[in-house]
């Protein structure tokens, strides 16, 4: 048997077509008769919309509409239902009301892209501002209300005897309490958000990037009102999502309805000015830990608030201290609180490690100055308190090696050589420092997706889902899976992914597209491996015709029996068939009874310039624990642009919100700073390879296993972005004796107090 490419470094199966430019991206796609859109955005936060004068524009070359708000005539209509949660809460272009800087108030179709630039500049647009709800501080707090997977946002867990976590708190012999603050981010995706819509009769195709194709193009077609099957979305490469094309934003039904207007296919790409404000963000937000602990670093009492943006259009549910707080370390008394304030801003959405990533800096900060003020090693001080059980629930981990990632990271990193005093390590005019953090995800299941695995005549085998690939590498997952399950080298499995023609796919989002998707495949392929059985015995062509399934054994792609010994390719051939195909049950959804969730620790050191504050990342380790590794490759560089991430986080991103104009200020790639290779040192990621147990069984429903299993895999996109800013400034905290727990740590927060 070929050796099996689970776990080892698969080259990516698309990796040609995208260095060579031969892959396709939304933007890319050619249509006859195609036009162009351009989009004019509002210069207020808040208002009305007096009048909008086109005449210039349809005065331009190549021009051939002008729709502008409040009456445009293009038809759009509600989103309704669960497509509701998918997209926005207003119509575009059809309200004179302003909701937030940045909006699109009118587009223009033209020619060329060139000319539909030029053109809606000349749109002219005045307005009747309202000074807009900008400041979280200012405006009123009320509970977030449940996390997207339904529990409760907010919580308390009291000891026997306790009244209250304040009284959790002042029994403690030891109180840390801290304030974290981090402006808006944003996904900052390589590819622009670019849209083509292809008319033919009352269906439409449509390209675009989307992270959850069916449910995308379900809203399409409540915003566009035609019927479901009337929508086809095809998003086979999109260069980066991160979140930010989740939802159905307004630019997507904008140009498909123009399109359907005027007859003709209309392309619309958004500027990467335009991509701030129109395609979501991460949210801005305030969150204060408290943590009561005895002498010996031992938690008492954990308490983690939050308050966070609720834009009116769209907006994620912040709640950082759920997965974080309320799942990472043992204590009697538990209490998370989550508030958002409604203000006139762009929409908020997901954000790679959405909740978990700024929950985890403020936790993990917190944790660190406990370390400090009880003298405990900040590794020993989260042995100390690790959860055997899930703290909120009492379930048990379907698989948890965390101890072994603080073990293993702290030997490769070298953590025993470390200094606990701050400005202990000085070279020149560089001060060194080293810090750690714990890194936490939910392993989301997702019910409803479908794998179907073809077999050909010529001995390879196409597998099939509608899921897509943000560059993550789910294409060589699912080629991966499927060889594996049938016992055949990889390149000799097609996978057709990135279209709603396609079974319903895993979303990718949440980290879940791996572990949603390998049971499924692997139920497909031991569906089709039965259908090539019956197929041998009742074929007449076939040398097993007539005898029994049971007198038949499928090994390494080829079935033996009775005598004889034949590929499926050539058993397929011999019989007459192309191909057969099965799909697998619908599946994917959680396994009862346990909490799942992939761990790992990060360790930094980070070198500090005493006389500027310049500060850079020198070193980093990550050991991750995410169950079976499917693609040793695509796992390492995922884990590594998480981190990345963190840098970023730490170090780098933010956007500052203007509060008398509710103005993105930083909304440029020359304002919006981003890590690039200089700020990125190597990085050390080593990944445990445990398979999950739980999820072992066919569906990955922790049921008998059957062939291959689903491998017990586990996601792992967004592991490495949490907690990794918060190794990076508690590396700072150790460089300096100066603890910031406003992110970005940037120049100016540290050289006064150098």
């Amino acid at each position: 048997m070929p050796r099996s490419q689970v776990g080892r470094d698969t080259d990516r199966v698309d990796g040609r077509l995208k260095v060579t430019g031969a892959a396709e991206y939304s933007g890319d796609y050619r249509a006859a008769d195609l036009a162009h859109a351009h989009l004019v955005t509002s210069t207020i936060a808040r208002g009305t919309i007096t009048s909008i004068d086109p005449a210039a524009a349809l005065a331009s070359p190549g021009v051939l509409r002008v729709y502008a708000a409040p009456e445009s005539r293009l038809a759009l209509y509600e989103v309704t239902g669960q497509a509701a949660g998918f997209t926005e809460n207003y119509l575009p272009l059809k309200s004179d009301v302003v909701r937030f800087h940045g909006q699109a108030v009118a587009m223009v179709v033209a020619e060329t892209p060139e000319q539909a630039r030029d053109a809606a500049a000349l749109v002219t647009v005045t307005y009747d501002a309202q000074p807009p709800r900008t400041s979280i501080a200012d405006e009123p707090h009320v509970p977030a209300g449940p996390t997207i997977s339904g529990a409760p946002s907010s919580l308390e867990i009291l000891a026997p005897g306790v009244g209250s976590i304040d009284a959790a708190l002042a029994a403690s012999d030891v109180v840390v309490e801290a304030e974290f603050h981090q402006n808006v981010q944003h996904h900052v995706g390589m590819e622009p958000h670019a849209i083509l819509a292809v008319w033919d009769g009352d269906q439409v195709t449509i390209h675009a990037g989307a992270q959850i194709p069916g449910p995308y193009a379900l809203a399409m077609a409540q915003r566009l009102g035609i019927l479901p099957q009337s929508v086809r979305l095809i998003t086979r490469y999109v260069g980066g999502g991160f979140g930010a094309r989740v939802v159905l934003w307004s630019d997507t039904p904008l140009a498909a309805a123009a399109a359907r207007e005027l007859g003709r296919p209309v392309r619309l790409v958004l500027t990467r000015e335009q991509m701030f404000t129109l395609t979501g963000h991460r949210s801005h937000l305030t969150q204060t830990v408290r943590l009561g602990a005895s002498r010996q670093g031992v938690l008492n009492a954990v308490s983690h608030r939050s308050v966070a943006e609720r834009p009116t259009t769209i907006a994620f549910t912040m709640t950082p201290a759920h997965s974080t707080s309320d799942a990472l370390y043992r204590t009697p008394n538990l209490h998370v609180d989550a508030q958002v304030a409604v203000l006139d801003i762009p929409g908020s959405r997901a954000m790679r490690g959405p909740n978990e990533a700024p929950g985890a800096f403020a936790l993990e900060t917190a944790m660190d100055e406990l370390a400090v003020a009880t003298g405990v090693d900040p590794v020993t001080l989260r042995l100390r308190n690790q959860a055997t059980a899930h703290p909120a629930t009492g379930l048990p981990w379907s698989s948890k090696h965390l101890d072994e990632c603080y073990r293993l990271g702290a030997e490769r990193f070298g953590w025993a050589g470390r200094s606990a005093t701050p400005r202990t390590r000085v070279d020149g005019q560089w001060l060194y420092g080293t810090g750690m953090a714990t890194a936490i995800y939910p392993a989301h299941r997702r019910a409803g997706v479908v794998a179907r695995v073809r077999l050909l005549d010529d001995d390879t085998a196409v597998v099939s889902t509608a899921t897509s690939d943000l560059g993550t590498g789910s294409a060589t997952m699912v080629a991966i899976s499927g060889a594996d399950a049938l016992g055949i080298p990889v390149q000799r499995v097609t996978p057709e992914i990135g279209d709603t023609l396609l079974p319903p796919g895993a979303p990718a989002v949440g980290s879940s597209g791996t572990h949603a998707t390998v049971p499924m495949v692997v139920d497909a392929a031991r569906n089709v491996i039965a259908e090539l059985k019956r197929l041998a015995v009742t074929a007449d062509r076939s040398p097993w015709h007539g005898a029994a399934v049971e007198d038949l054994r499928y090994e390494r792609g080829i079935l033996h029996g009775l005598g004889h010994s034949l590929t499926f390719g050539r058993l397929l051939t011999t019989i007459g068939s192309p191909g057969i195909y099965k799909e697998s049950a619908p599946g994917g959804q959680p396994v009862p009874g346990y909490v799942h969730h992939s761990f790992g620790a990060h360790f930094c050191e980070v070198r500090v310039n005493r006389f500027t504050g310049e500060t850079r990342v020198t070193r980093f380790t990550t050991v991750a624990d995410v169950g079976r590794v499917i693609n040793a490759k695509a796992a390492r560089s995922q884990l590594v642009g998480g981190v990345i991430f963190g840098i970023g986080h730490a170090l780098l991103e933010e956007n500052h919100l203007e509060l008398d104009t509710g103005r993105l200020a930083s909304s440029t790639l020359a304002d919006y700073l981003v890590p690039v290779n200089a700020d990125v040192p190597d990085i050390d990621v080593v990944m445990l390879d445990r398979p999950d147990p739980v999820l072992t069984g066919p569906l990955g429903d922790g049921s008998e296993d059957v062939g291959t299993g689903s491998l017990g895999a586990r996601g792992l996109g967004e592991i490495g972005t949490v907690g990794s800013a918060a190794a990076i400034g508690n590396a700072v905290y150790n460089a300096t004796g100066i603890r910031v727990r406003d992110v970005p740590i940037t120049l100016d927060k540290l050289i006064d107090h150098l």
